[in-house]
């Protein structure tokens, strides 16, 4: 039986540190029995980041096509299709969730409603997945850039590089980068499991277990500029 003392333990022995922000991909049933459920989880992260740290996750809408999301989107009801935990974190009274019809992301946390106010804005790079009247999915104010600014560290809790959001944004700097030379280029995916087998290998990353969890904890801006740079390469 795990705890959310037990778990803020196997934090801190992981590398959170109070002032943290987080950016977490989870599978709740990967952490083993949980007295009190996602609420415990979710407390635990807080106490691991204490009151100035941020807790983000992605609260997704991904079932079916981009049409079938925009039609049916609606910020304060539309489910998070990533996760129990995820939907659990969205419910919360306390979150704040992006405006973005399909990659929307949810903040607790200190000025998390700040943090994700921005994702109508229209500045930034472009991406397959921009939409009006929704902005840049990661532009300059969404979300995720914007904990890039400040040191976000990506917690990846029982789950592989499949899940590794960050990548889209790679994917769209990289992108953005070819435009600037060829107005013409295409956008082009990466492949997530190939890129994180090599961040294990080479990157620098702390692993170990938050309950029974198998988990990673690694700043996302040294991730992103190693995947950018090994992408430049291709």
């Amino acid at each position: 039986m795990h705890t959310r003392a037990t778990l803020h333990h196997d934090l801190r022995q992981l590398g959170v540190v109070d002032a943290d922000t987080l950016f977490v991909h989870s599978s709740f049933r990967s952490l083993g029995h949980v007295e009190g459920g996602a609420n415990t989880v979710i407390g635990a992260l807080h106490d691991a980041v204490g009151l100035d740290g941020r807790v983000l996750m992605p609260s997704f809408n991904l079932v079916g096509s981009q049409d079938e999301r925009a039609a049916r989107w609606d910020v304060e009801q539309t489910p998070s299709s990533v996760g129990w935990l995820t939907e659990a974190f969205r419910q919360m009274p306390e979150t704040a969730r992006s405006d973005h019809y399909s990659h929307s992301v949810a903040a607790q946390g200190c000025d998390a409603p700040s943090l994700v106010s921005g994702h109508r804005s229209q500045t930034g790079m472009s991406s397959p997945w921009d939409r009006e009247p929704w902005g840049k999915t990661y532009g300059d104010r969404s979300p995720m850039m914007q904990a890039l600014d400040l040191n976000v560290k990506i917690l990846m809790v029982g789950v592989d590089y499949e899940s590794s959001t960050y990548v889209h944004l790679v994917e769209v700097m990289w992108w953005a980068a070819r435009l600037a030379h060829d107005p013409t280029s295409t956008f082009r995916g990466l492949d997530r499991v190939e890129m994180g087998r090599m961040w294990d290998q080479e990157g620098v990353l702390a692993r170990g277990l938050v309950g029974d969890a198998g988990c990673r904890l690694f700043a996302a801006r040294t991730y992103v500029d190693q995947l950018l740079a090994w992408a430049e390469r291709l």
